[in-house]
């Protein structure tokens, strides 16, 4: 973990796509961060400036001006939260001006570039950079973030899955076969433009599967797993924020050696944590940077339960946890955890 910064004056962090829930919910985080000031609130669209808002907590006191790249000399760092194609097209121009850019989009995370057209419609135009950009899983890439000046932060189902996922593999605990990811999300991990499956009319007493075998976070577990065993099913639950994934595989030792693997590995982590039984619902995550995990049988597969918040730990607050990482603050700021006294957790 980092120790804390000894320098006298605030880290100056800009938001770019202010307007939307990542925008907003970074916001919200940052206005408690006691190192780091709020250095602008800008729209990733030009001409575009949005109005003053309240968004959980968090009042934008000034309207999001349209984004000016010269404005953003003197940051420290700058939060990206525009649609895909625009970061991609943003970066290398912002990385011109400030020395960190944390892209909040998934602009950079696939290092194929091959897999831009095929998932999100766009050739990737700093094909470049892709090798050069750090994956911001935190908790598997704290000594590449500290180096970075580049920053993809993970999808907020990959995260999910990602955790457990890595870690044992590591383990060296999985056994040969598929690898089922099953996975829910709140209405919030489609963004804010409302659609016909989004809107309150559509999710209220009502439950569906979507983008089975097209979903863009597929590729990216994949990638990131090493394996093109993990098959995911998103589904959308009637919920405003967070994710619960549940992962069917085979794993050496069972469900004991499982629990005790995650448990091992993160030990000293502050924002994953073990139950020791049971597993965990949505709401023990709900508004925090943390991860809860739960390991049950069922006949011979293991299966692990991931439980975050996308629009936290699967956005906004991992960007944060990077943000603090790389600038060396101490890695919880702003971040602080909740439900720590919940019964069941290690």
């Amino acid at each position: 973990m980092t120790t804390n910064p000894t320098t006298a004056t605030k880290k100056r962090v800009a938001i770019v796509g202010a307007s939307g829930f990542t925008g907003k919910e970074a916001l919200r985080l940052l206005a408690q961060h006691p190192h780091v000031e709020v250095a602008g609130l800008y729209s990733a669209r030009s001409g575009e400036v949005t109005a003053p808002s309240t968004y959980a907590g968090a009042l934008c006191e000034a309207p999001s001006a349209s984004l000016d790249i010269a404005a953003l000399q003197g940051c420290d760092a700058v939060l990206l939260c525009a649609p895909h194609e625009a970061s991609a097209t943003l970066v290398p121009t912002l990385l011109e001006v400030v020395p960190l850019v944390l892209d909040l989009s998934a602009a950079y995370r696939f290092r194929d570039a091959a897999l831009y057209p095929r998932f999100y419609g766009f050739e990737h135009p700093a094909k470049h950079l892709l090798e050069e950009r750090v994956y911001g899983l935190t908790e598997f890439a704290r000594d590449d973030v500290r180096r970075a000046r580049l920053i993809a932060c993970p999808g907020c189902y990959v995260t999910s899955a990602l955790l457990p996922l890595l870690a044992l593999r590591d383990a060296e605990l999985l056994e040969d076969g598929d690898i089922i990811a099953d996975c829910k999300s709140g209405v919030s991990g489609a963004g804010k433009a409302a659609s016909e499956v989004t809107h309150f009319a559509s999710v209220h007493e009502d439950f569906r599967a979507y983008g089975v075998g097209t979903h863009r976070h597929e590729p990216e577990i994949r990638e990131q797993f090493g394996s093109e065993r993990v098959y995911f099913t998103p589904h959308l639950l009637p919920i405003f924020r967070g994710i619960l994934t549940t992962l069917h595989l085979r794993a050496r030792g069972g469900a004991d050696r499982v629990r005790a693997a995650l448990q091992a590995r993160f030990a000293d982590e502050v924002f994953v944590s073990v139950r020791e039984q049971g597993l965990p619902a949505v709401s023990e995550a709900q508004g925090s940077n943390r991860c809860v995990l739960g390991v049950s049988s069922h006949g011979d597969r293991v299966v692990v339960v991931s439980v975050l918040d996308n629009l936290v730990k699967g956005a906004s607050g991992q960007a944060i946890q990077n943000l603090n990482v790389a600038l060396g603050l101490p890695e919880t700021a702003g971040l602080a955890p909740v439900h720590a006294a919940i019964p069941g957790w290690r």
